[in-house]
């Protein structure tokens, strides 16, 4: 097993991930280009990053990398230039297991070679001019890495869009056991984040382990000779909210608004070929802006217990119910998954069907875990009518784990939150663990059955969760 890159669940302890702190291109985000950059709204940035997203660093940081943060909270929150949290200054807290991405860009920009070619890439695909390419040569790793980035010049000038969605790490690629499964983005917003991701997954020392294992999706040989007309809509592509780990030999790949059912496939067949997983699930769900990734209608948090929006989940009775009416031709009240799991055996591929998503959930708890505890299921909105949708929009189902039974989530989702402490989980503000931690009166190694509550004014705003936000790359499990 390689000690750098290994993630074989989704609740794992976590000690290792990627992340990228809000930068100044989403301060760039204006109302005529949010949803083009697939934003509901412009976010103040400032409170993004030092109100909400900050504690989220700091939380990671206590889990995953102490050292950094025990003791020294006060000082960090004291400075009001948040040196601590950039990687261009000398006071960044710089972990090796809470990773900025925009710290792994500019280490592989030191090799002269990749730096040229990423620089000619980004140029071609953003239409840069001669010019301006010459301009990028000459900058310090630091500054083009924030360029390459933020489409920001030193000088302030735009150079070319932000790509905002960066905050979002879980799409730029997911690790698979010991494979890396990069994704291949819907949206022309994220191609130079895909771009910049591959290059640091092929290049940095961190991933070198990793060469030959990595999957890439691509289009066939016939969308090339389809009319221009027809090919935007004939996309392969597949991002990481739609991919989870689920357990040793079982991956999840949803079929979304985001992921195409083709991209689907291929997927699979490389998983497969490359002996990575011997079986994957595809979770089909309705192609609607409110879902995006099936991680945003659920996530594990522990073993035997699944957050989930139940409209989706069809708990068992209502889909019994419902079966008889659809028999007599009644249109169905609910929103119905379509679930085909795919096991590879000795090179024969059978396929077995679910007939909703409690029952794929529970046969992961039981089968792929062999835990044999009673399966719960915690509600987005504790199930109430309208609180279930309200808060599955402010990513009440999107959670990540730190250890098993510990997850992050945002203190807006009060139902939802309501619906933990009923299943058993305490609820705390993200500074009052903070500050309990540094007082010694609760530490990471002894906290069971807890769910973080962080700051979400503006973080919800971008339409994104604390699952989002991370792309693990080691969990011990």
């Amino acid at each position: 097993m390689n000690n750098n890159i290994f993630v074989s669940s989704e609740v794992g302890t976590l000690r290792r991930l990627i992340i990228h702190s809000p930068d100044s291109g989403l301060g760039k985000v204006v109302p005529s280009k949010a949803q083009d950059w697939l934003f509901e709204d412009i976010v103040h940035l400032e409170t993004m990053r030092r109100d909400e997203y900050d504690f989220y660093v700091k939380i990671l940081l206590y889990f995953l990398d102490t050292e950094k943060v025990k003791g020294k909270l006060k000082r960090i929150d004291a400075d009001k230039s948040r040196d601590f949290y950039k990687p261009s200054n000398k006071k960044y807290f710089n972990s090796d297991k809470v990773i900025e991405f925009e710290k792994l860009l500019s280490d592989i920009l030191k090799m002269p070679a990749v730096r040229t070619q990423l620089i000619a890439a980004v140029c071609a695909v953003e239409e840069c001019s001669y010019q301006f390419q010459n301009e990028m040569a000459q900058m310090s790793n630091i500054d083009l890495a924030r360029v390459l980035i933020t489409g920001i010049l030193p000088n302030n000038k735009m150079l070319f869009p932000p790509i905002p969605n960066l905050i979002f790490t879980r799409d730029i690629g997911i690790v698979v056991n010991d494979h890396l499964l990069l994704n291949k983005p819907a949206k022309y917003a994220r191609t130079r984040e895909s771009l910049l991701a591959k290059y640091v997954f092929f290049n940095h020392t961190i991933f070198k382990d990793l060469q030959g294992k990595i999957i890439e999706i691509t289009e066939d040989e016939n969308h090339f000779l389809l009319p221009e007309e027809e090919q935007e809509g004939r996309l392969n592509t597949l991002e990481g909210g739609d991919v989870m780990m689920i357990a040793p030999n079982h991956l999840l790949i949803g079929v979304s608004e985001r992921t195409s059912v083709e991209a689907a496939r291929q997927a699979i067949d490389l998983l497969f070929e490359k002996n990575a997983v011997q079986k994957v699930t595809i979770v089909k769900i309705p192609q609607k802006r409110d879902y995006m990734h099936i991680d945003t209608i659920f996530t594990q948090i522990k073993r035997n217990v699944w957050v989930l929006l139940g409209s989706l989940g069809r708990i068992q009775e209502e889909a019994e119910k419902q079966s008889i009416w659809e028999e007599l031709g009644q249109q169905p009240s609910y929103e119905a998954l379509t679930i085909k799991q795919f096991i590879n055996k000795d090179g024969v591929v059978k396929v077995k069907n679910f007939a909703n998503l409690e029952d794929l959930l529970s046969s992961i708890t039981k089968d792929d875990l062999n835990c044999y505890e009673p399966v719960k299921f915690v509600y987005s909105g504790n199930n109430e009518f309208p609180y279930g949708a309200r808060e599955q929009w402010t990513d009440s189902c999107n959670l990540l784990v730190v250890k098993e039974g510990i997850a992050i989530g945002y203190d807006r989702n009060d139902k939802t939150a309501e619906a933990f402490r009923e299943a058993g989980f305490q609820t705390i503000r993200a500074a009052d663990l903070l500050e309990k931690f540094e007082k010694n009166e609760l530490s990471p190694e002894t906290l069971t059955d807890t769910i973080i509550m962080l700051p979400s004014a503006e973080l919800s705003r971008a339409r994104g969760g604390s699952h989002c936000m991370s792309m693990p790359i080691l969990r011990q499990f």
